[in-house]
């Protein structure tokens, strides 16, 4: 009678797994380096996978990859610990075809990573540790949290003109907007009815817990600041005009290893600070800045910009130069690409910036 044979050794073998994730499933393909062995539904689980591998095919070399989205980096970590060579790739990198974005679907998306995991077709992005992936999440959460005052300060705005309430002559500078005597004077509007009364107290005690929250938030990054890992970088970012603590510990957060860009162009490039090219025969055109970018570093970089101009004389010449012949949000651009490139250069040569030398423009 036939026996199952159980002493499975696929050692120097190459095993592929490529997988679309979902919130409660990944679709799976397996490959090894000549056949495509099977696409299956499974648990979002890494262990489970882990798992499958080991047990079907004992002592290969496994490899994996999915797309960056909603889940993170958790699951990289993971396979990674489990013995998986796993990496995370931008879904705009994987290789396709028309057929692939017309009739998108789970299967046909885990298979193109899978046959272009095996192809070497595949960069991955970077991605960081988790110790820097929990610091970027507290520094993060300042942006949120400024945005959302933002939207609430509207709102309460909005409410005034509503219903026909003029602010006082005292607060007609945006300055002195939103202090203590501000809040106070919010505070003792009389409504017609205790419903409006109680409208507008909502809005200001929901503005008044953000503006808490900031706080709070703002001193742990301040601490987080001034630990062993950043003290000395967020130092040297300090020294370039238009670059405080906060933005500072932005990008520290968001880069963390300045040297996987080989120069400061391409540091531009993971930026969105470069305009896009097209080039055909002997014809070239450059457009407009690239649609690729990092978004929170790009608003970083022009925020600081702004701030840059009113502290940097040379900043500000360049900026009236390139006013004369494009618009201030076009030109606040390229402000921000050459804070980009100080910043590279001070974090690259470990070097303060020095102030005032035009060739470090």
């Amino acid at each position: 009678m036939p026996t199952q044979i159980n002493n499975l050794n696929f050692e120097g073998q190459n095993i592929y797994a490529g997988f679309d994730s979902h919130l409660k499933s990944w679709k799976v393909t397996i490959l090894t380096d000549e056949l495509t062995l099977k696409t299956f539904v499974m648990p979002p689980k890494p262990e489970v996978l882990s798992n499958y591998l080991h047990s079907n095919f004992p002592g290969a070399n496994y490899y994996s990859a999915y797309e960056a989205g909603f889940s993170g980096l958790w699951a990289h970590y993971q396979l990674c610990n489990h013995g998986i060579n796993n990496i995370v790739v931008n879904p705009a990198d994987v290789p396709g075809t028309q057929k692939d974005s017309i009739q998108k679907e789970d299967g046909r998306d885990s298979r193109k990573i899978a046959h272009s995991l095996r192809d070497g077709r595949l960069t991955p992005i970077y991605t960081p540790s988790e110790n820097t992936l929990n610091d970027r999440s507290l520094v993060r959460s300042r942006k949120v949290l400024v945005r959302d005052m933002v939207r609430f300060k509207s709102r309460i705005k909005s409410f005034l003109y509503f219903y026909g309430i003029e602010l006082p002559e005292e607060f007609s500078d945006r300055n002195k907007q939103w202090s203590k005597r501000f809040i106070k004077w919010l505070e003792n509007i009389p409504m017609k009815k205790e419903s409006g009364q109680q409208s507008l107290k909502i809005l200001i005690e929901e503005a008044r817990s953000l503006k808490e929250l900031i706080k709070c938030v703002t001193k742990n990054i301040k601490l987080l600041a001034d630990s062993e890992n950043y003290k000395e970088r967020v130092k040297l970012i300090k020294t370039i005009p238009g670059i405080g603590l906060i933005n500072a510990m932005f990008i520290l957060t968001e880069v963390e290893d300045i040297n996987r860009f080989p120069n400061a162009e391409r540091f531009a490039s993971f930026i969105g600070l470069i305009p896009m090219t097209h080039s055909s025969g002997e014809k070239e055109k450059v457009g407009e800045i690239t649609f690729r970018s990092h978004d929170y570093l790009r608003s970083t970089f022009v925020e600081s910009a702004w701030v840059a101009i009113r502290h940097d004389p040379a900043l500000l010449m360049a900026y009236q130069n390139l006013v004369k012949r494009m618009e201030p949000n076009n030109a606040i651009i390229r402000i921000a690409k050459k804070l980009a490139n100080r910043t590279y250069s001070v974090l690259k040569y470990n070097k303060s910036y020095e102030f005032g030398k035009t060739n470090n423009l």
